[in-house]
Order: structure tokens, then sequence, then C-alpha cells
């Protein structure tokens, strides 16, 4: 477990709820609206345009949709990897065939998931990926990011610090989530890019 400084965590525990209260209160033609714009906005940014292996996620509930962003990755002939939750919190990895090549799995007492149903690659392969669209709750004018706190995606951005993977790190969020700061520890890496439903803007 890694020690917080400073009480930064109660504040991220405060802002998280803050955010997801904000989320529960769309309804599903607002998610949806939002996830037309975001896959246009998202395909604007030279970095998805061109990649030719994109490590994304599927989205659930009240989340930013990403579901049209992925069939229009894959349409286009990108390689899509979805993760799938291992036991110790940690992503492994399998390709996006379609939403029929999703499975609805139920971790615990947690959300149910939709993840690839397909052969599992290995959580090492995310480091192959051009692009990796990142969930959240919020990110600053800094491209510091917020995250829902389980931990995962600290991993992964960790083995890509260590592969030395050149990927960009885009972050999909609603546009009262870009926010003036959010609280960061040492470990936080800043994102290069953050997508909403009216734009993308990136970071130096």
């Amino acid at each position: 477990m890694s020690h917080f400084e400073g009480g930064a965590e109660p504040d991220k525990a405060m802002l998280r709820r803050g955010f997801l209260a904000v989320r529960n209160t769309l309804t599903t033609d607002d998610v949806r609206t939002a996830a037309s714009a975001l896959a246009e906005h998202a395909l604007e940014l030279p970095e998805l345009a061109h990649a030719r292996t994109v490590a994304a996620y599927v989205s659930v509930g009240s989340e930013p949709g990403t579901l049209a962003l992925l069939d229009t990755l894959r349409a286009r002939g990108v390689r899509v990897l979805l993760p799938a939750l291992l036991p110790d919190n940690d992503l492994d990895w399998g390709a996006y065939a379609g939403e029929g090549s999703l499975a609805r799995i139920q971790h615990g007492g947690k959300m149910a998931l939709l993840e690839p149903a397909g052969e599992r690659l290995g959580p090492d392969t995310v480091t192959s990926a051009d692009v990796v669209l990142l969930p959240g709750l919020a990110v600053d004018a800094r491209g510091m990011r917020l995250g829902r706190g389980g931990g995962s995606y600290d991993r992964v951005l960790a083995r890509l610090a260590e592969s030395a993977a050149s990927a960009s790190l885009v972050v999909l969020l609603y546009d009262t989530e870009v926010v003036e700061r959010v609280p960061t520890e040492a470990h936080d890496r800043p994102v290069h890019a953050v997508v909403t439903p009216t734009g993308a803007r990136r970071f130096n």
C-alpha cells in the first residue's frame, strides 16, 4: 500500500464523491449524446487519428461513453485493446472485436464490467499501444488526472514508464470535470490530452 503524504487522500475521496454525484444525475440520453460528440472530437486528436494500436476501455453506467469511439477506431483498422480486471486489481488485455465480443463480468461487490471475451494477451500488452485512453473523474490545467481510486491504472502507467513506451495518454471526461487543480501525489503523471463532448485539449 502506498502512503499518502500531506493528507491528499481525504481531498481526493471527497472530490471523487462530488464528481460521481454529478454523473449520477445524467440520463441515458445525456450519456448517449455525449458519447457521440466525444467520439467525434477524440478522432480530431492527431495522436488518435494516426494510431495503429489504442488501449481503451468500455464505459459503464454514467461514465463518458466509449463504445461509439471503439467502433469507429475498429472500422478504421485500428487494433483496439480492452482491459480485463485481474484478482489483484492489475489489468490484462484482449483485442476488441465488436460489441458482440464483450462479456459482462461481475467482480465481487464491485460494478459489473464489460471485458473482451477472447484471448488474454498479458498485462504488458499495453506497452505496445500508441495511445492509452484513461478513465478518470477530473483533470486539471496541468494535465494531472483524478482517477477512480482503484489503483489499476496506476499500475498501467507505472508499466508504461518502466518500459519507456511512448504512448500518448488521453483522458475522456465531461466538460465540468476539467478543473483548475486536483490533488496529486509524487507518483502521479500528467496526461497528454483530455477529450470532452465539446472538444479536445492538449497539455504541454
